[in-house]
């Protein structure tokens, strides 16, 4: 008896200038690679002139293969692609500082099947994470930070992490220090980070405690990437919860944590699954 074909679940990100025929090119492609589309998403943008397209295929080709079919599309309409396989976990470094809840999303979220990705490396400037790292079984490096060049000394950690882990992703899971610019632009497009937000804002110390005195009723997070303006970069996800007057300080933190965590692993999950695209100062989202 004949066995059948192996089928591979592709993901494919295409971007370019937007132009006619580029749906029914890509499509002959597929074909071409004796493919199936299992779903797909496209989105032009009137503001960059630019146009987005995510699909899913199974199909039996190769992965060279499947690059040979798309190469004539590609040179055509000048696109910048990504080709990899549906669910192949991202490998991710996570850079924490002392609060735990979204280091810990992570890390269970990944041991538990949920999010696509690969952690071989917590990487903290304090070393309060260091059990909890070791409870999921991750690997843990303090390098504190008390001056410039102990910064410089840790920045300079995480580009060699980079290299020696072959990292896709980085994660400031509440990284409590600014990056310099020369980083954000090593990694740009590569880190995400995650912030509260208020409505009103507040900066500085003990945000929730401001919060509580000007009597908030919306708590929310905001995950973005990381650029050199702080806090500024591309939006990739936010959420919001309402409160009321009768929210201790105690639980608005505890509410702020859950919106943070939420946020955070919903952005990296898009992320890690091929789902977010940059067009230009914002984010393309294919959910």
């Amino acid at each position: 008896m004949t066995s059948a074909p192996s089928l591979t679940h592709w993901v494919l990100s295409l971007v370019c200038d937007d132009a006619p025929g580029i749906v029914h090119a890509v499509s002959g492609a597929v074909v071409r690679a004796r493919g199936n589309i299992t779903e797909s998403q496209q989105f032009s943008s009137a503001d960059t002139g630019r146009f987005f397209m995510r699909l899913q295929v199974e199909s039996e080709a190769t992965r060279q293969e499947f690059a040979e079919a798309l190469a004539p599309v590609l040179e055509r309409y000048r696109m910048t692609e990504l080709l990899d396989t549906v669910g192949r976990p991202l490998r991710t470094l996570v850079l924490g500082s002392t609060a735990a809840h979204c280091v810990n999303d992570l890390l269970f979220r990944q041991r538990a099947g949920q999010l696509p990705v690969e952690i071989p490396l917590v990487l903290s400037n304090h070393d309060v994470l260091g059990d909890l790292a070791s409870f999921y079984g991750v690997p843990f490096e303090h390098r504190p930070v008390t001056d410039a060049a102990s910064k410089a000394a840790l920045e300079s950690r995480i580009l060699h992490a980079v290299e020696e882990h072959d990292i896709e992703l980085v994660v400031l899971a509440r990284y409590m220090q600014i990056l310099s610019p020369e980083l954000c632009e090593r990694l740009s497009g590569r880190i995400i980070n995650i912030h509260h937000s208020f409505l009103p804002g507040f900066k500085g110390a003990n945000p929730y405690k401001q919060a509580h005195a000007r009597g908030v009723k919306l708590i929310g997070a905001t995950a973005h990437f990381v650029t050199s303006d702080l806090d500024e970069g591309p939006i990739i996800e936010q959420n919001v919860v309402r409160v009321d007057h009768s929210r201790t300080p105690q639980e608005l933190v505890a509410i702020g944590q859950d919106e943070e965590s939420r946020t955070l692993t919903q952005a990296v999950k898009w992320f890690a699954e091929g789902r977010v695209l940059l067009d230009g100062a914002r984010t393309i989202i294919f959910r």
